[in-house]
């Protein structure tokens, strides 16, 4: 089952035998698998570089699947949820789809099923990750400008021409297409819809 080396499948669960079926279930296709008895647990051993899935069941003493869900998305944890439910339960688990959750698989459920969900919030995982770090480098390319040449890049990707741009700057046209140029280096960028698309990245509009 293809995966990154760094993505772990982690399951919540205060059932031990749900927790030792998974596990047995997970590693027979090779994918890494870390369990936890209780909301708690996996909070007190959370790290935000953590990266993967987590299995949850949305009714545990203690603190719930949903409560444990809620807390998660306060720290702005990022890694994907596939809710765990009993049949009685599958109210809560529409709350948890609701709550950001990707998906949720009642119990007992099908091994193939549960193993092709898994799979999904593993993509998802690894998507969002590439996201972030993309987010990080274009972040870093665009420190590099100079403050003039970000105050052109605002006005370029505003659709803005150079004679309008030099105009409001109170420069000249061709000191307008020495920044863009130096812009486009800076940027690495190789046309000027691939420059837009990086300053969407950075959050620049």
């Amino acid at each position: 089952m293809p995966h990154s080396v760094n993505q772990t499948i982690y399951v919540v669960d205060d059932d031990q035998a749900v927790r030792e079926s998974l596990c047995w279930l997970l590693e027979s296709v090779d994918l890494p698998v870390v369990t936890y008895a209780s909301a708690q647990e996996f909070l007190a051993n959370y790290n935000p570089e953590m990266g993967g899935c987590l299995i949850l069941d949305v009714r545990m003493p203690g603190m719930s699947g949903l409560e444990l869900q809620n807390k998660l998305a306060e720290i702005e944890c990022t890694l994907p949820i596939l809710i765990v439910t009993g049949h009685g339960d599958v109210p809560m688990a529409v709350r948890a789809l609701k709550n950001g959750a990707v998906d949720f698989i009642e119990k007992p459920f099908n091994d193939q099923k549960l193993l092709e969900r898994i799979q999904h919030c593993l993509d998802q995982d690894r998507a969002q990750r590439e996201a972030r770090s993309m987010q990080r480098i274009m972040q870093a390319r665009y420190e590099q400008l100079t403050p003039r040449e970000q105050e052109v890049l605002v006005r370029v990707v505003a659709g803005k021409l150079n004679k309008v741009i030099a105009t409001e700057l109170g420069i000249s046209s061709k000191t307008v297409e020495a920044h863009r140029a130096n812009i486009m280096e800076k940027m690495h960028a190789s046309s000027l819809a691939e420059l837009v698309t990086m300053c969407v990245t950075v959050g620049l509009r």
